[in-house]
Formats: structure tokens, C-alpha cells, sequence
């Protein structure tokens, strides 16, 4: 089957303004879920359709190479709209046997929700697929009727088995339902259970603060960048695009970004040890290094796991305590150690599963900042970034 995921974005936001571009912990918005989704790996396109031309320019910086990013009309931007009519007027343009409609106001999604979802659907035979957290709320009408339970009968917490309360986040639908009855639910009808923390999507400031606290916590959970001393990374497909250029003797150039000097030089200036690992010896590489300063460059190395424990030991601190970005098989054993994984956007597919953290930015295009701009996000006593 062909499975596409699908993100609709219109340019006016009635409860926050330009809320879907916003930047929340550092990202815009909608690049939470949609990093999620292509971490996931469930999909064989990613497609955004948007109204505004600012929207289509900031998911194309992004994600540049992963996503697709078509013309909404302003007939599905209108208040009333409903999200079906996006979904219809997509599939009058893209072929696909499922859709997954992925909400940009539900940040907390997780590449495992995507995969498990997935999972359901193909197992159970499903039509259609939706996200829900359990509830053990007590619900009346606004007429004084219960709705859930007897309040004579009034049952404990911890004994009453609650409700699963519809969160939004994403949901799975087969083409032929759509396309028949012009709604993203209906026939079989799977339900994947989500953590209680995504019940919340931002329709208002205070969402907005409570998720982004959210997010600084998970990230903070998932590499461990309080306790980050170092950050060891590679050349190649990391600090460069990976390409490689000829002068006119022959000689190598690389790539180097700006803005990824400046990341690498805020670190240092809070305390982080910046290393530099390559498993080839290029002089370009080298002059680079000596402009930027940064002593710990080690080129022409084979086993990187060997020389970046031999360098904690002489450093003395752990393995937890590095971050570690690279984008190819050669940093699959340093990844798999380290306490924080990192790799650029366009990092092969073994690296992806591998990483706790996917920049939104390709290798090249600003992924180091990414990366240095995270730590130093939440790393504390950190200076304000720049």
C-alpha cells in the first residue's frame, strides 16, 4: 500500500497568531510532528499544503529535502472549512491507498505513535485510525445529567475505568472511505492510545506555555543535555553537505556553514568541550579547524568509538556526559554510547533510528547550530543564546 501523511497549515490563526509557524522550544510549531513523521519511517511521501507563501519558504527551510509542499486553496482556508475539504482537494492531486492527517497543534507526537499506529491499522484490517488519551474524568451536560457514571454509585479513581478521550493528533483513513463518504472516520474504526501529557493541543497562550515545558523536558530526558560536557562530532555529511568540490589543480574543497561556527563557539563560551572527529585527513578540513580554533581535531580516523574513549579518559568524564552527531554508518557505534545521539535531517536511515534527536535541518544547512542551539537551550546556567 502507499501511505502518505498530509499537514494542512493555512496562514490565519484565530486564537494565536501565526500559531502554526511560531517557534515553540526553539522550532517552528509544525516541526515537531512533522519530524516524527519522517522519523518514523511509516511513509512513502510527506506532504504539506498551505495557503501562504511565508508557510511554504519555513517548512522548505526545514525540511528541504523530506517534504512536499503543495498549494492550498482558500476555499479550505475559510473558518468554516472543515479539514475534510483539505483532505478531498489533496487526494484530487496525490495518489495513496492511506492518509495519515497529522494536526501541527499536537507537538507531542512521537515516531513510535506513527509506527504503532501503522502497526493496528494493517493488522486489524482497519478503514480508519484515531488518536485518544485515557480520561477518568466525570462528564455532565450542561443540563445537570451525568454522562459516564452514577453519581448514587460514585466509584473510586482507581477503580472506575475511565473513557479515551479523542486528542487530535493524527489520524489514519483509507482512500476509498474518504473518497465515498468525504469524512477522515467510518467502517472499521482502530483507536491508538497515546501518553495523558498529548491530551493538551494549543488553541490558547496557557496550552502554549504547559507544551512547551513539556517539550524542554522530553528533550531534556531523551539526550541528557544537563549533564553534556562535550560534543564530539564528524566532518562529512556533518559539518559539510557532504559533497566534495575540485579546485582547478585538483585540490579538495568543502562546504563549510557560518552559522554552524558561531554554535560550535557559544558552546565553548558556556563550558561544552567541542571535538572534531574524520575519518579522512584533508587539509581543507584542517584549515578550517585552525580558523575555528578548536584543538581537538582528530583526522584520518578508522575506529571512532576507540579514539572517543581514549579521549574521555584523558577529558575524565563519561560516555553519558558526550553528544555526539554524526550522519553515517562509521558513527553508528559512537551513537549507539554516547548519552545524547544527534544527526543532521538527511542522515541515512540507520542513523535516524538511532538518534534521540533528528535536526530539522540537512548536513550543511545549519544542523550543528541546530544541535548547539538545543544544548544550550537546556543546558543550565547557560548563556541566552544569540
Amino acid at each position: 500500500m502507499r501511505w502518505v501523511a498530509f499537514m494542512p497549515l493555512r496562514a490565519n490563526s484565530k486564537s494565536i497568531p501565526d500559531k502554526n509557524i511560531r517557534r515553540i522550544a526553539g522550532r517552528p510549531l509544525f516541526a515537531w510532528s512533522l519530524e516524527q513523521a519522517i522519523a518514523s519511517q511509516c511513509f512513502d511521501e510527506i506532504y504539506v499544503a498551505t495557503d501562504s507563501a511565508r508557510i511554504r519558504k519555513i517548512v522548505l527551510d526545514e525540511f528541504p529535502a523530506s517534504v512536499t509542499v503543495l498549494e492550498r486553496s482558500a476555499e479550505t482556508c475559510t473558518d468554516t472549512a472543515s479539514t475534510e475539504s483539505a483532505m478531498l482537494e489533496f487526494q484530487r492531486q496525490v495518489s495513496f491507498d492511506v492518509i495519515a492527517l497529522i494536526q501541527a497543534t499536537s507537538p507531542l507526537t512521537h515516531a513510535n505513535d506513527f509506527r504503532a499506529a501503522q502497526h493496528q491499522f494493517v493488522t486489524d484490517n482497519l478503514d480508519s485510525l484515531l488518536t485518544a488519551v485515557p480520561s477518568k474524568r466525570f462528564f455532565w451536560t450542561k443540563s445537570g445529567a451525568p454522562i459516564n457514571y452514577e453519581p448514587a454509585k460514585r466509584p473510586r479513581r482507581q477503580d472506575f475505568e475511565g473513557w479515551l478521550m479523542e486528542n487530535g493528533a493524527f489520524y489514519l483513513t483509507r482512500a476509498k472511505l474518504l473518497q465515498e463518504t468525504g469524512s477522515r472516520l467510518g467502517g472499521c474504526i482502530g483507536i491508538h492510545e497515546m501518553n495523558a501529557e498529548t491530551a493538551i493541543e494549543i488553541d490558547d497562550e496557557t496550552d502554549w506555555i504547559v507544551v512547551e515545558q513539556l517539550l524542554l523536558r522530553q528533550i531534556s530526558s531523551r539526550l541528557g543535555v544537563s549533564q553534556i560536557k562535550a560534543f564530539v562530532l564528524d566532518v562529512d555529511g556533518t559539518l559539510t553537505d557532504g559533497g566534495m568540490y575540485y579546485g582547478p589543480a585538483g585540490e579538495a574543497l568543502k562546504k563549510f556553514n557560518t552559522r554552524d561556527a558561531h554554535g560550535l563557539q557559544l558552546l565553548r563560551e558556556n563550558g561544552v568541550k567541542v571535538c572534531v572527529f574524520s575519518s579522512e585527513d584533508s587539509p581543507a578540513v584542517a584549515a578550517r579547524m585552525k580558523k575555528l580554533k578548536i584543538d581537538e581535531y582528530y583526522p584520518g580516523i578508522k575506529n571512532k568509538l576507540a579514539v572517543l574513549e581514549n579521549r574521555i579518559k584523558s577529558w575524565g568524564i563519561s560516555l553519558q556526559e558526550i553528544a555526539y552527531m554524526g550522519d553515517d554508518l562509521c558513527d553508528l557505534d559512537c551513537l549507539g554510547r554516547v548519552g545524547a545521539a544527534i544527526c543532521p535531517a538527511d542522515a541515512v536511515p540507520e542513523i535516524l533510528q538511532r538518534a534521540h534527536y533528528i535536526c530539522t535541518r540537512p548536513a550543511g544547512y545549519g544542523a550543528v547550530r541546530e544541535a548547539c542551539d538545543l544544548i544550550l537551550r537546556i543546558k543550565p546556567g547557560a548563556a541566552a543564546l544569540s
